[in-house]
C-alpha cells in the first residue's frame, strides 16, 4: 500500500485506498487486512479512511485488521483511540491468524 503513498497517507493521496476498501464491501469482502509496512505516517484523513472502511465491513460483521511496523503510524492510532478499535499486528501472518479468530466459520474448506 504505501509503496504509492512514498510512505506517507494523508489527504493528498488517500483517494485511492478510500475506493479501493469500498470496491473490496462492494465485492463482499468483509475482512480486510490492511498492510502499512511501507507507510511511515498516517495524518487525520489517512486515518479517517480506515475508520469509514470499518465502519463499512461491521455492517457485514467484518473487521479491519492494520499490520503496521511505524511506531509513527501506531501512534496517529493511539492517540485518537483507536488501537483499541482497530486490531493491529506487525506482521501480515500475525493478521491473518487474528482474522481467523475473528471470522470462526466465516471461510468454507472445498
Amino acid at each position: 500500500m504505501g509503496g504509492g503513498a512514498g510512505g506517507y497517507l494523508d489527504g493528498s493521496n488517500v483517494a485511492p485506498l478510500r475506493k479501493l476498501m469500498a470496491d473490496l464491501v462492494t465485492q463482499g469482502r468483509c475482512y480486510l487486512i490492511m498492510d502499512l509496512t511501507d507507510v511511515d505516517f498516517v495524518d487525520s484523513t489517512g486515518v479517517g479512511v480506515f475508520v469509514g472502511g470499518l465502519k463499512r465491513v461491521r455492517a457485514f460483521d467484518g473487521q479491519v485488521v492494520l499490520v503496521v511496523t511505524s511506531e509513527q503510524v501506531v501512534k496517529a492510532f493511539r492517540i485518537t483511540g483507536l488501537t483499541k478499535v482497530f486490531p493491529m499486528s506487525e506482521t501480515v501472518d500475525r493478521a491473518v491468524e487474528t482474522i481467523g479468530r475473528e471470522a470462526a466459520g466465516a471461510y468454507v474448506r472445498r
